[in-house]
């Protein structure tokens, strides 16, 4: 019995991470693709300066879904996949209906998404004050000052490591908000995503530092989210990269003003 439990579950969290890295590897290739046409638009001195219409927004947030995609769900890995073996034990040993993994990652890319249309906003916004690129969104170096510091302000906060060890501890967290169900599998990855959003939306804000479209500056905050999210020394991590940040900013703003 035992040893078919085995096999069972790692049959399951195989599939999930075949499925988990197929995901992750879409939304790559459709970054690099969007990357080629931004920059080949910005040779052809094709981008565009009109008014935002509900296309270009929809647009938009429909890129920074899939950017979201791409950069967290790797960091997400290790949660679902403990979800997948929490959830297969449990339903062996209480006889409970099976529920899909993808319900919980469905929640937790709600959260993202929702986090999207923000960014959206937030970039729109930033396009009608002026302080913000149009072919590769990336602030001024005023505005860019500014949002390093802030972000390494939050890296500092009690809150952002609250957030970061429930982040850190996938046992821990299903078994503090175990919810049964359909239901409860969303509601679980709702909660994980919200406290991933706690953990990590100052360090997407300074995806408008280097430039969305920089692929090798979201490249590298998609690394340190994993790593901050997954090595035993993340509080750590956080709080030097915090202190960088804050002194990445002052000197940027030195050589600003």
């Amino acid at each position: 019995m035992a040893r078919w439990i085995e096999v069972v579950l790692r049959h399951e969290r195989t599939v999930t991470l075949a499925g988990l890295t197929a995901l992750v590897a879409l939304a790559w290739i459709y970054l690099l693709r969007l990357s080629h046409e931004a920059v080949s638009m910005a040779e052809m001195g094709m981008a565009h300066l009109g008014p935002w219409t509900p296309a270009d927004a929809a647009l938009a947030a429909g890129m920074w879904s899939v950017m979201m995609v791409a950069m967290m769900l790797p960091s997400a890995a290790p949660m679902i996949l403990v979800f997948v073996t929490v959830n297969l034990r449990r339903g062996l040993d209480a006889n409970a209906p099976y529920v899909s993994t993808g319900l919980f990652t469905l929640g937790y890319l709600l959260v993202w998404g929702v986090f999207s249309v923000g960014a959206t906003a937030a970039q729109w916004g930033s396009q009608r004050a002026a302080v913000l690129a149009e072919a590769t969104l990336a602030l001024t170096p005023l505005a860019g000052a500014a949002v390093l510091v802030a972000a390494g302000l939050w890296q500092l906060t009690p809150l952002k490591y609250a957030c970061l060890a429930r982040c850190q501890s996938p046992i821990g967290f299903l078994l503090a908000e175990w919810r049964q169900g359909r239901r409860g599998a969303l509601v679980m990855g709702l909660r994980h995503g919200l406290y991933c959003l706690g953990c990590c939306w100052a360090l997407m804000a300074l995806l408008f530092v280097g430039g969305v479209m920089n692929l090798a500056w979201v490249a590298a905050i998609a690394t340190f989210v994993l790593v901050e999210k997954t090595v035993p020394a993340g509080r750590v991590v956080g709080w030097l990269s915090g202190g960088a940040l804050i002194a990445g900013g002052v000197v940027m703003l030195g050589f600003t003003l």
